[in-house]
């Protein structure tokens, strides 16, 4: 495993080091960003949304008060957005589903390099970005089915950081007398060596579930683009994203190594709970959107607000 892709020393003690987890996070996150950059102008293209109106750039007094932007030109502002709070939702997820080693060191947790939980990194990102999206009047459904797709390869581009990193998002022990004979062995067992936690894992090694979401996330952002020029309802394409995501990590949780809590006299996990419940919406959410929309040009409304 590689943790740790380029230490740079600064003379002294001082080093800076690049991970491997948060270069793949960078990536995911910039490519996420093309790619919904991207669908944005195609929409636009197509008449899905409004004009944005900005205020001018300019002396006061002089030139026009406002001009027009692109959705797509937000996306800055938008990216930042889904960096920080994705963090912050990250951290605030893994701090409720440790919360007894959090108590034992508050801020050895919090201001570690690890602990990051993808559901709560998407559940307060993508609040924050439908919050912000509807003060600068683009229309959040039509949004959301832009980005849709980005979320799906981006979360698989995240796992190869898991993976390389070695940060503990691996399986259960793997079951040799199950293996295909046709499937290489790293493929079906893999003892990490080097790992980021400095963990020995027990022989033969376990299944490599990070592997196994890029897979699948692959082969489900494929699903996502081919239905992205679906006819139906603004909101459609994204209630199906939230019905696979939901699907793979269920199916996912069932040979992964994760805490457990009773709920109900049932022994679940966090993910489950909240991939239960995101698979539930997506179906029921893509029922109810599947209805041809009206032709219609620039959903949404065309506010005066501060771009940034």
């Amino acid at each position: 495993m590689y943790p740790r892709l380029l230490e740079i020393p600064l003379g002294g003690d001082i080093t800076i080091t690049i991970y491997s987890y948060g270069f793949m996070v960078a990536v995911a996150i910039l490519f996420a960003s093309w790619l919904t950059g991207r669908e944005l102008d195609r929409l636009q293209k197509e008449g899905r949304f409004g004009t944005i109106r900005v205020p001018a750039r300019g002396k006061p007094g002089k030139g026009p008060k406002t001009t027009t932007v692109r959705p797509s030109d937000l996306m800055g502002t938008i990216t930042i957005i889904a960096a920080v709070m994705g963090v912050v939702g990250s951290k605030l997820f893994h701090i409720l589903e440790n919360f007894g080693r959090f108590m034992q060191d508050p801020f050895g947790m919090i201001f570690s390099t690890g602990g990051l939980t993808f559901y709560g990194g998407l559940i307060c990102a993508g609040l924050s970005i439908a919050w912000y999206a509807h003060r600068k009047g683009i229309h959040v459904p039509t949004l959301a089915d832009a980005i849709a797709p980005s979320l799906m390869i981006a979360y698989g581009i995240g796992r190869i950081g898991c993976h390389l990193a070695g940060d503990g998002d691996w399986g259960i022990v793997s079951n040799m007398a199950l293996k295909p004979s046709w499937l290489p062995t790293w493929l079906w067992a893999e003892t990490y060596p080097n790992n980021i936690l400095q963990v020995t894992l027990p022989q033969p090694g376990v299944y490599p579930t990070s592997i196994y979401e890029f897979l699948a996330s692959v082969l489900l952002f494929a699903v996502l683009w081919s239905l992205r020029r679906h006819p139906y309802k603004a909101g459609w394409l994204f209630m199906v994203y939230l019905a696979l995501n939901g699907l793979e990590r269920l199916l996912i949780e069932q040979i992964r190594v994760n805490n457990t809590f009773d709920v109900f006299g049932l022994i679940v996990t966090q993910a489950e709970v909240i991939a239960t419940v995101l698979l539930l919406i997506g179906i029921v959410g893509a029922v109810i959107l599947t209805r041809k929309r009206t032709a219609s040009r620039g959903q949404g409304r065309t506010p005066a607000v501060q771009a940034s």
